[in-house]
């Protein structure tokens, strides 16, 4: 995590403004799978008021739990494809800018999201082969909470950061 980012983060926390949190790591069973990715921490900040849990996906309007889905680059194009190659980038699209939403109105300045993940993942996500392969780059949310000025960070930097 770059300084800019601890002090982004800290100064949310100690000011107790608002920092979106993908729900799955505040303890929510709502990833594809149908479970949570709890971290304490992230819960914490939840009971005190700071962290709002967003899932892009359900925004969106899918279920849990779904089939996994993964981000391919086609004709130049990014898009997000299911395990049964259903193209689901405008579902995606719509969860991003619903996120956004929500960040937007609520003044969150940071946001801390899932790693390697279709919408959440920051830095790093799965290729599109459905194998584990990790390449760079960004997911849906995570892309477009850049765009607008959010800093985005995963749960590993969050990590990082508490000790």
């Amino acid at each position: 995590m770059n300084e800019k980012d601890f002090n982004v983060l800290k100064n949310a926390i100690n000011n107790k403004k608002p920092i979106l949190v993908s729900g799955c790591l505040a303890g929510m069973l709502i990833n594809y799978q149908e479970k949570g990715n709890l971290i304490d921490e992230i819960r914490q900040l939840m009971l005190d008021g700071i962290a709002i849990a967003v899932c892009p996906e359900v925004l969106a309007g899918l279920p849990t739990p779904r089939d996994p889905a993964e981000i391919m680059v086609v004709d130049g194009e990014t898009k997000v494809f299911n395990c049964e190659k259903i193209d689901l980038t405008e579902t995606y699209q719509l969860g991003a800018e619903r996120t956004l939403g929500v960040a937007l109105r609520t003044g969150a300045k940071i946001a801390i999201l899932k790693s390697n993940s279709p919408s959440c993942g920051c830095g790093k996500i799965y290729d599109g082969s459905f194998t584990e392969k990790l390449v760079d780059g960004d997911g849906i949310t995570a892309a477009l909470l850049k765009e607008n000025g959010i800093r985005v960070i995963t749960e590993e930097e969050f990590r990082e950061c508490l000790n």
